[in-house]
Parts: C-alpha cells; structure tokens; sequence
C-alpha cells in the first residue's frame, strides 16, 4: 500500500469521526427543526381550513335568513340573524346586525331600528362601517324633523375628505326641509352640488331638490349675501319699475306644495357608497 493510499484512508476516516460527531451533537436539532416546521404548516393549513369551513356556514345561514326577510315571517327572519350574529365568522355577524335593522325599520318599528343602528356604530371598530351606520340611522329620523338628532349622528361625516360627506348632507338636507328650514336646506344641497366628486346620479336627484325649494322661495345664504339692494337718487320707484316675471318655468320645480322624497328604495348612505 503505497503512502499516498494510506493517507487518503486516514483523512476519510477522520471526515467521517467528524461528522459523526457533528451529527451526534446537531442532529437532535436539525429532526426537531424538521418537525416543527412539518407542524407548523400542518397547523396553518388546519385554520385556514376551518376558517374556510365556518366562513362557509355563515355564508350558507345568513343567505338563508336572507330569504326568510324577503318573505312574511319577519320573527323567523330575525332569529335566523339572531344565530348568525351568535354563531357565525368574519364579516357575517356585521351584515346580520346591519340586516336585522333594515328589517325592524321594513316593519315599522323605526325607534327600534335607529337603536340598532347606533348600537352598531358604537361596538363597530371600522370607522366605514361605524359611518354607514349612523348615516343609515339619521336617514330614519328624517321624517321626525329632529334637525339635532340628525346633526348629532351625521355632523362629523361633513368633511372634505371623508367619503360618505354627501350623503350625509342629504340627509342633513332633508331633515332641515321637514323642520321648515328651507334656506338651510337649500344651503347644504347646493353644497352637494358644489362637490366635483358627487355622482351623476346623486347630482340628478339634488337638482330636484334645490328646484324644489327655489320654487317654495328659498333663498342661500351666498345669494342674500351678495344682492344688498341700496338707495340712491337714481333708483327708479316701485311704480316705475317694470314687471318681472317671477313663474318658474314648468319643467324647472315640482308643485309647490309638493316635498322632495328620496327613492325610498335606496339611502343617501346607500346611494352614496355605489357613486364612490
């Protein structure tokens, strides 16, 4: 056997000591690595699993409480949502509540459905659904006159920034009309109309509004501002002055003693979040 023969057996056999020493002091190591990440991704898989599977049966309750709303048996609707809220996953519970208080206000019980709306909006932590619900809770207190009530639910959402400004400037609007305010009603419609960001949509139904209330002899506050009649020594008299003619045209305002009415199908709130 020649040196260099030898030599190659020696280091071999040292090689292999040595990993074997190594293996014997980091092997335990590297199977527990092993396990743990065979574990890891045997759990991540589970929850996602039955996140899946629970997101499922929420889904598949509420959309079944959702064809009872459509139908007659209001009570079995709302415990259908009742076990929803009780039992279901992710954003479900949320649109049962949101659901719940659509139905109480369907079957007349607008007290009740105001209450739900702001329990929502105080235990919600997204401030987007936070806002929706108070605006759809204002938007019920319309037709109480309750100018405060409104202001008190909507007044924050009139910002330039925040997204549901408009719609609750309607809403604002509209409850300054039924109290009898209609200057300041006028007023915030045409703030709505002065956002380059409305709607079409949302613009169409304003520009009723403001025709309406111009018919009824509303002014805004920017027009009174800025007509300051003066008298002067050659103002002409009352008698002299020509005849104006003051008869809106028929296609500019609807009857006077007709009140502007949302489409009692779909909120400002509602209206709104789509034109977004």
């Amino acid at each position: 056997m020649s040196n260099d023969t030898l030599l190659r057996e020696v280091d071999d056999e040292l090689r292999g000591d040595r990993m074997r020493a190594l293996w014997k002091r980091f092997g335990p190591y590297v199977i527990g690595a092993a396990v743990a990440i065979v574990l890891i991704v045997a759990v991540n898989e589970g929850w996602a699993w039955w996140q899946k599977s629970n997101a499922a049966r929420s889904s598949d309750q509420f959309y079944a409480a959702l064809e009872l709303a459509e139908g007659t048996d209001i009570a079995a609707a709302q415990e259908a949502l009742n076990k929803v809220i009780a039992e279901g996953s992710g954003g479900y519970p949320t649109l049962a509540r949101f659901r719940q208080a659509a139905l109480l206000a369907k079957d007349g019980k607008s007290a009740e459905a105001v209450a739900a709306y702001d329990a929502l909006a105080t235990a919600e932590t997204n401030p987007r659904i936070r806002e929706l619900a108070l605006a759809l809770s204002a938007y019920l207190l319309v037709d109480s006159g309750d100018i405060a009530a409104v202001q008190q639910r909507v007044g924050g959402l009139v910002t330039p920034e925040n997204p549901m400004r408009n719609a609750a400037r309607e809403t604002l609007g509209l409850a300054q009309y039924k109290a009898g305010d209609i200057n300041a009603a006028l007023d915030t419609f045409e703030a709505i109309l002065n956002d380059a960001t409305a709607s079409q949509e949302v613009r169409s139904r304003i520009q009723v509004f403001v025709a309406q209330l111009i018919a009824e002899g509303a002014v805004s506050s920017a027009a009174s501002a800025t007509v300051e009649p003066t008298v002067s020594e050659s103002t002409p008299s009352v008698g002299d002055a020509p005849a104006m003619d003051v008869t809106p045209p028929a296609d500019a305002a609807a009857p006077a003693d007709a009140a502007p009415a949302a489409d009692a199908s779909t909120t400002p709130a509602e209206g709104e979040a789509a034109g977004n």
